[in-house]
Order: structure tokens, then sequence, then C-alpha cells
């Protein structure tokens, strides 16, 4: 039973279900609804559940549902969150008093609490390490702030415009020209609807761009009264979207959720978004669950970016987590992107969400042309253009590009020298003690082959393939690529994009821009051409999801380059005509329809959900007898996990154990639960080592 706790009126004390002493020295208990059910922060499986606790009369009027809590548990002081009040305890036992409550504001919503706790049942997940990522931590300073009714300004960090206008109706003539179904989504919005949809932008730079195409739909959901939740991968791209939303949102109306602002900022950002103070939250993963008032949209931008995953159990993806939001408060969903994930097209294929696409007069008007240097005409020009790093149609178009602007060159990885092959055969290089990959990790271009696992040199090495001696590096890192392309063209500025050093934006003036996958930056006109170098690097890479990946850091390098009737030009050095093919045509769609198609087929993400039991052997396998999984579930392992390169020749312990479950999605809540439940009874029975269990994690397959 629960409800909303009144004035105490006759002091109570509370033994389990009667009258009498809660402990020895006793406690005065609230007079109404004297039972608080607690949910501890505690990462332990077996104590995933709410506890019992009586509230003392003094903490009556403070003890709401969803403010923070200090208890007493297990002989320690531990943080949590009070659930509900009630009129009787769920146990006959003595009940601990609650020792403190922290903080004047209920910071856990009911909403919020339902998110999480779906999150935490989807992900087979403890509800405390959803509430850690969902609840930012709690700064004193600004709940006194927030006692005084005094939060100051909606954001310190957010540009807006010094008068606050009502938001205008976007044209979609200006921002989506040519795409369909555009206008129907924002008039649907407008009008107090919750659409879904599947967004493909053309343009990563500029006026149209996908920040201010975001931007329009936020601005038609706020103009019928509502809230929205804009998630962003990184902070460039939050910078970004904060810009676009300052130019159509009156100001103070939207503030930023940031791990990365620190935890007064973000607190603060947090309450004013709770009291309705703000009405629009933009962030990184953990803003999906920020606490909009009457949310009527929700947005994901490239939702195939491996940032939006969640690092700490239950590894929760943004996506999911607005996904199962936008279920639960019936509000609209926007999925945006250059391309589009195999997860997206399954939507659209579903008929949960409709698309958003240019048609082909839009993409031939706004997209760059592609050239690919392994193609037949080209390779029929230049023989080399094959094995060159640098062939001569991307040499010939970056000479050209910068008498116009700028040129981006995307590189695969950073640093210098990174791992070799043999020059003739090609065949991954490796050490005869340990099988690692060799690398030169000099900076100079001589230097000798060293194991980047157990750092032994490899002065003979011979390939066991061929017998050649020769060896090639597989791709070229940034810094050494930037130094090459400095003495192919002198004179021209260099500009590098890498590791600890990535730049936001350039300027619009010739110059090379060399940058690794992820870290391009923003030319605000556009760059007049974009090497793709290293393709075949990014596709031999030993993951499912590598063509998937490779095509949406191509596309979304080549978002940034100015149109092709304006001379922009993508050169694209990789041969797989699957991938390649649908970057020449810029038909993402076609690409990830394809891609779907072939998962189903195989039975592979995300046609079923996967999950991994990691652990040592006859835990994981105790683990999935205690499950009782369904016929239906196939089962792979437990298998010895591949070590990891620091285990390498230094007498590690033995590799754990891991078992993939393929589970069909109609069996899947069934299967998180009775893992849930196995994981928590043999965590209380202490029963065996722990197991880790991860849901559709990207890097599993």
């Amino acid at each position: 039973m629960s409800g909303t706790p009144g004035p105490a009126t006759q002091p109570t004390l509370l033994h389990g279900f009667s009258s009498g002493p809660v402990a020895a020295a006793g406690t005065v208990l609230a007079g109404r609804l004297p039972v608080a059910r607690v949910q501890i922060e505690s990462a332990l499986p077996h104590l995933d559940r709410p506890f019992d606790y009586a509230v003392p009369a003094e903490l009556d009027e403070a003890a709401q549902p969803g403010v923070r809590v200090k208890v007493r548990f297990s002989g320690q002081e531990l943080n949590g969150y009070l659930l509900e009040r009630a009129d009787h305890a769920d146990t006959s036992a003595k009940l601990s008093p609650l020792l403190k409550v922290v903080g004047a504001p209920a910071v856990l919503t009911p909403q919020i609490r339902a998110l999480a706790e779906a999150v935490a049942a989807r992900y087979a997940g403890t509800l405390s390490d959803v509430l850690r990522v969902a609840v930012p931590p709690r700064a004193a300073r600004v709940d006194k702030e927030f006692t005084a009714g005094d939060l100051g300004p909606a954001s310190s960090e957010s540009p807006a415009p010094s008068e606050s206008p009502a938001p205008e109706p976007v044209s979609t003539e200006t921002l989506f020209p040519g795409y369909r179904n555009a206008a129907s989504f924002l008039g649907h919005l407008r009008d107090g609807g919750s659409p879904r949809a599947v967004l493909t932008a053309l343009k990563g730079y500029g006026d149209s761009g996908w920040p201010r195409q975001l931007a329009a739909a936020v601005a038609a959901v706020h103009a019928s009264g509502r809230g929205a939740v804009v998630v962003v991968p990184d902070y460039r791209d939050l910078e970004r979207m904060e810009a676009a939303l300052g130019e159509v949102l009156p100001a103070g109306s939207f503030v930023r959720l940031t791990a990365d602002d620190g935890p007064t900022p973000r607190y603060r950002n947090f309450l004013k978004l709770l009291t309705g103070a703000a009405a629009v939250a933009v962030g990184t993963r953990s803003a999906a669950f920020a606490p909009v008032k009457n949310p009527g949209l929700l947005v994901c931008w490239d939702d195939g970016d491996d940032l939006h995953l969640e690092q700490r159990s239950p590894y929760q993806h943004s996506r999911e987590v607005l996904l199962l939001r936008a279920e639960q408060e019936k509000t609209g969903l926007l999925l945006a992107a250059h391309t589009r994930s195999t997860e997206a097209q399954r939507l659209v294929e579903s008929g949960w969400a409709g698309p958003i696409e240019p048609d082909r007069s839009a993409v031939r008007a706004l997209a760059p042309r592609v050239v690919a240097s392994t193609d037949s005409y080209e390779t029929a020009r230049d023989p080399l253009a094959r094995t060159a790093r640098l062939p001569h149609v991307a040499w010939q178009s970056a000479k050209k590009a910068l008498e116009k602007g700028p040129v981006l060159v995307q590189v695969a990885r950073a640093g210098y020298a990174p791992s070799l092959a043999c020059q003739v055969c090609r065949e991954p290089a490796r050490c005869r003690h340990c099988e690692g990959p060799l690398a030169l990790t000099t900076g100079g271009s001589g230097g000798t082959p060293t194991c980047r696992w157990c750092a032994k040199p490899e002065r003979n090495w011979a390939c066991r393939t061929c017998g050649s001696t020769a060896l090639r590096r597989t791709s070229i890192g940034a810094t050494r690529t930037a130094e090459e392309l400095g003495r192919a063209f002198p004179g021209v500025t260099v500009v590098s994009s890498s590791g600890d050093q990535v730049r936001a934006t350039v300027p619009d003036r010739p110059a090379l821009v060399v940058a690794t996958v992820g870290a391009e930056p923003v030319a605000e006109k556009g760059y007049a051409a974009a090497l793709l170098l290293d393709g075949d690097v990014l596709l031999r890479r030993e993951a499912l999801r590598a063509g998937e990946e490779t095509f949406r850091r191509w596309l979304n390098a080549g978002a940034l380059v100015t149109p092709a009737r304006e001379g922009g030009t993508v050169v694209v050095t990789a041969s797989d005509d699957g991938v390649v093919g649908p970057l020449v045509r810029w038909d993402p769609a076609a690409y990830a329809a394809s891609e779907l198609s072939l998962r189903a087929h195989l039975g592979l993400p995300p046609a079923v959900r996967v999950a991994a039991l990691t652990g040592e052997h006859d835990a994981v396998e105790a683990l999935l007898h205690a499950a009782g999984l369904p016929p239906q579930v196939r089962v792979v392992g437990p298998v010895p996990v591949a070590e990891s390169a620091s285990a390498h020749g230094h007498g590690a312990e033995a590799p754990e154990h891991r078992a993939l479950l393929f589970i069909p999605y109609a069996a899947a809540a069934a299967v998180s639960a009775s893992l849930r439940a196995a994981k928590a009874t043999a965590a209380a029975k202490r029963a065996g080592s722990p197991v880790n269990i991860r849901f559709d994690g990207p890097g599993l397959l």
C-alpha cells in the first residue's frame, strides 16, 4: 500500500505489522504511512529490491517519495531513494528508522523510476546501477538554491538570444529540401501529436545542417507546449546542437546535461528540468533520463556511434533508453543520422517508425560526388590504385580542391606507426613467440619490428604464407600521414585532429586536415574534398559491424563536403563493392536494408538479441542451468575469452569463459528476467564467482 504522507496526527510506534517499539530504545513514528520503502544504492544483485524502514515523526514532512535518504543496512550507513510510503511493512521484523533525508527535492520522479526499472529489466541489471546514471550526484549548494527558490538563469553554459521571441514555424523548403515526410512530421508535432521517425540527414555543416534540422523538430514540439530531450554522442555535437537550439527557442527554455560540465552545473540544470524552469534538455547519453515535464519528443543523433553505449553495468544504449521512454510516456521519437543503423532500419521495416529521407533529386543537389579509386575506370588509368595508399585520383582531387578550400583526409588511426603485414600477400605479421601483432614503434621510417604484446623485437621475420621478408604498414597513423602529405603538398598548411588534440572546427581556407575517424572538424562552408584512406583496414576488422561502422564513418565525413554541383568530391580507397557501392550512390537506406536482411538470414543482431555471460567456466555453466532457458534460445559456449594483450608472456591467469545467447525478441524479456533472478540467487548464496551479463553490446561479435 502506498500514498502521499500528510501531516502527522497521532504519533505511532511500529513493530512489523503491530504497534510496539521499532528498536530497543523506541522510535516515535509518523502518524500516517509510517513505513518507507527504500531502494538502497548497491550493485549487489540480491539487494536489488526495496527494503522497509520506519519513518520517524521528525522526518515525516521531508520523507516524500523520490527523495534521497540515508539508512542503516547491515551495520553500514548507505544512501538510497525513498520509493513510496505505506501503512504496513512487508515483514514482521523490527524496522530500522530512516537516518536522514538528504536534500530537499524529490529527484526520482515516478516516470524516471519506471524508465530506470524498464532499462534494468531489459539489460538484466540492477536498478541501482541505472539510477547512478539517471540521477546526477547531489550538490549541497544547489540544493540550498532550490530551497531558496533561486536556481539562477536557465543555463549559464547555454548560448541564448537576449530576447525571448516565440518560436516561429520552420520552412521545410529551407531545412528539408526534397525530404519526404518532413513537413507532415513537423506539422504533427506542432499540432500536439507524437510521431516516430528515422531521419537520414544529408549535410553536416552550414545553415541547413543536421543541428538546425533537429532544432526545427524541437521548436515544433515546443510550440505545442511540450518539452523535448535531445541526446548526442559527444561534446562537439552538444555545442553545435546548443547553438542551433539557441536560434529557435526562447532564452532560458533549454539546458544541457553532461558529466563533462562537473557536478554543480549538471545538478543545477537537472533541477531546472525537474521543476519545469526549463522545458528542453540536450546532452550526452545520461540526458536520456532527463526529468522533462510533459515531454513530446525524444531525439537521438547518430545512434550508431558507440559513445551512446554506457561503459558501466548494465551497459544500456541511449537509443534503447529513448525507445523504452517513448513507449512508456507516449511521446514522439526521432532517430537521426547521416547513415541509418540496422536497428533504425528494423524500426522502419516493422512500421514502428516512418522514414524521413531525401529523394534522389535532393541527393544529387546536396551530396558530394563520390569516386572509388579501385573501380574499373580508375584502375585502368592507374594500375597501382588498388595498392597505393594515396592513388593518383586522390592526389589529383586534393590538388584541385586546395584551390577552393580545405581538404579533409580521414585515416584509420591516430599515432605514428600501426601494425605490419606482408608486402606480397598482405597477411598480418605476427610474433613468433606469442602470436601478437608486429609494429614499428619508432618515429622514423626504419626501426625494428616489435611485438605489441610481449615487446620482443623480431629481426628475422618471414611470412608464414608466402615466405617473403618484406613488410608494409597496414595503415599509417594521423601523425605520419600529416608528415607525408606535407611533403607531397609543399607550402600547404597541414592540420591534425586526432587523439587528445581533436579540433571542433577549422577555418574556411586551403589546408589539408588530417583526422582520425570520428575526429573530423567542421568547416563552416564545407570541405572542398575529402580523401577516405585506409578503408580496407577498417573493413578488415574482425567484428560483425565492421562494414556498418565503416560506412557510417564515411558518410559522416562525406556530409562535411560541399555538394557535387559546387565541385565537392569524396575519394574512397577501399575495394569492397558491397560497402563502397552504396557510398558512391549515397544510399544509406539501401545499405541498411541489405545488411539487416543478411543478419536476419544468419540469425544475428539486430534481427535477434544477444547476451554474453562472462566469468569462470563453472560459474557460467551454473548460471545457464539456473536460468532455465527456453529451447528457442541458441547458446554458443562457454568458450575461453581471447586473452588480452597484457596477458601475453607474463604468466597471467587462465582466461575467462564466455557463453553467447542468441534470443528471439519474443523471448527476450523472459530470458532477461530469468538471468537476472538466477544471478541474484547465486549472489545471495555466494555460490561461485560472479558472472557478468551483457546484452546487445556492439563488441560482442
